[in-house]
């Protein structure tokens, strides 16, 4: 009974655990730039993000106020304060010490003896008395802390990248570059796929075999190996390093998935509606403007979504065909990598700023993602 057509498979268990898998394989990354682009640098290097709504400890190297600050009480000179005025480090000390040897060494409250008949006593909430018998000059004495933080979030790294003038012109040039070369380099193939696709379907020519086996090899050809001549090509002819280069190559890398994926879907179209109107006297341009495109709009959505999730994220077309110093032209991925430099650092500025990068194609992807299934389906039953 297990082969009936129409009775359920004893293995849609697998199929259903498998899909919570990708699932969560993609959501747990997702979320987890998400809540580190409102957490801190140190917060960030210190512990992971699923720990951000606990407390947590972290190892801290604070420095007691200048000599300059001292004052003169009961024969000794004085300097008094707060370990965290002055940095973004703040919690309540656990244990501290003097050296990096033993961090360790004192409880919150305790007085340690340094050089020079030196003492300095630190409570728990970083309030801390250094004594000397003699003018203190120089520096003041590290002091190694660790420190227990409660779960603390900052809406100031997106401050910095949208709204804060030193950077705000950098960034928001990157979006709107971004923009202007997504949206072109996917209505475009869009257009010109669509052409190819009704005609390889539905209209008899010579070759049309051989042309459809190029472009289903087309699919396997690395981007790579194109890039330069196509470069050289493109600055023959005076496109190269800017807009209209870029949408062309992004266009040109596009079209073999976009012709074969729309191809399959319009030759899996009822054959009657087509040979109705032909008997009607509609040309092949009006069936293909008024009923093919119709009929084939989930998967000229499938393949906009595509599209447009490869332009939005890539940098190595832009790398190549866009971006110019002088002329100032720049994509977010671009603007990301110089964000993060070239040894690493500023975490929390690149978790929000990759955040943000990807919250359009997200919504892009939430407001089409039903006609992706049906797309990607196109021509596999009959």
């Amino acid at each position: 009974m297990d082969n009936i057509a129409g009775t359920k498979s004893g293995l849609s268990w697998a199929v259903q655990i498998s899909v919570i898998l990708l699932v969560l394989l993609w959501l747990f990354p997702t979320f987890g730039l998400f809540v580190s682009s409102f957490r801190t640098a140190d917060q960030i290097t210190t512990s992971g993000w699923w720990k951000s709504m606990f407390a947590s400890e972290q190892n801290l190297t604070l420095r007691a106020a200048d000599a300059a600050t001292q004052v003169q009480k009961d024969g000794l000179y004085v300097i008094e304060g707060n370990l965290f005025d002055g940095g973004n480090a703040s919690g309540e000390i656990t244990v501290w010490g003097t050296s990096s040897r033993d961090i360790s060494a004192f409880e919150p409250g305790a007085t340690a003896d340094l050089a020079d008949g030196q003492k300095i006593t630190v409570q728990s909430n970083g309030d801390y008395v250094l004594t000397s018998p003699t003018e203190m000059e120089g520096r003041s004495p590290r002091v190694f802390v660790t420190a227990s933080s409660p779960p603390d979030f900052t809406t100031n790294n997106y401050r910095f990248l949208l709204v804060d003038p030193a950077n705000i012109d950098g960034m928001s040039k990157a979006f709107f570059g971004t923009l202007t070369v997504t949206i072109p380099a996917t209505i475009i193939p869009i257009l010109v796929a669509a052409f190819a696709a009704y005609a390889l379907a539905w209209m008899d020519f010579p070759g049309r075999a051989l042309l459809i086996a190029a472009i289903v090899g087309l699919l396997v050809v690395p981007l790579q190996l194109a890039l330069i001549p196509l470069l050289k090509f493109h600055n023959g002819i005076g496109i190269g390093k800017g807009y209209l280069g870029v949408w062309l190559a992004h266009t040109g890398f596009g079209l073999p998935l976009a012709i074969y994926l729309l191809r399959n879907y319009m030759v899996g179209l009822p054959r009657d509606i087509i040979e109705c109107a032909k008997v009607d006297g509609a040309t092949d341009f009006q069936i293909f403007t008024k009923i093919v495109l119709p009929l084939s709009f989930p998967a000229l959505a499938s393949f906009a979504i595509f599209q447009f999730l490869w332009t939005w994220n890539d940098l190595l077309v832009a790398k190549v065909f866009l971006i110019d110093p002088t002329a100032g032209t720049t994509v977010m991925t671009d603007k990301i990598v110089q964000l993060m430099g070239s040894r690493g650092g500023n975490w929390e500025i690149l978790a929000t700023a990759a955040f943000i990068s990807i919250s359009v194609p997200l919504l892009v992807f939430f407001a089409m993602q039903k006609y992706l299934v049906r797309g990607l389906l196109a021509g596999s039953v009959k």
